[in-house]
C-alpha cells in the first residue's frame, strides 16, 4: 500500500478552482491537480435543495501533506464548508507514486 492520495474537492467555478490548483502545486502540498471543469451538483444545503454547476478538483499528494493540504483548501475556498474528501490509493504505477511524493513536502507533524 502506498502513501498517496487523492483528495475530491468542488469548487464554485473555473476561475476558483484554478486558483487553488495552481497554489496548492506551487507550495509543493500537491503533484498534480486534475480540473473537471463542468458538472452538476444536486444537494441538500442549509433545508434548501440546490442544483448547481461546480468544477472538481482531484488532487494527487500524500498522507505527509494531506493535513497542510486540507487546512490551505480551506484558507483558499470559498464555501463556508468545503467539501474535501480523501481517498487511499492502494495501488497504481510505482514510477508515478513515486512522482507524487518525490513532488510533495513532507509536513512534520512535531
Amino acid at each position: 500500500m502506498s502513501n498517496s492520495l487523492v483528495v475530491l474537492v468542488t469548487v464554485g467555478n473555473l476561475e476558483d478552482g484554478t486558483k487553488i490548483s495552481e497554489t496548492l502545486v506551487s507550495e509543493s502540498l500537491a503533484a498534480c491537480v486534475n480540473i473537471i471543469p463542468t458538472m452538476r451538483s444536486i444537494y441538500v444545503w442549509e433545508g434548501e435543495t440546490h442544483n448547481d454547476s461546480e468544477s472538481l478538483l482531484i488532487i494527487k499528494t500524500t498522507e505527509a501533506a494531506y493535513g497542510a493540504l486540507e487546512a490551505r483548501i480551506k484558507q483558499l475556498h470559498t464555501y463556508a464548508v468545503p467539501e474535501i474528501i480523501a481517498l487511499r490509493i492502494d495501488r497504481g504505477s510505482d514510477q508515478y507514486l513515486a512522482w507524487i511524493s518525490e513532488s510533495t513536502t513532507p509536513i512534520s507533524n512535531t
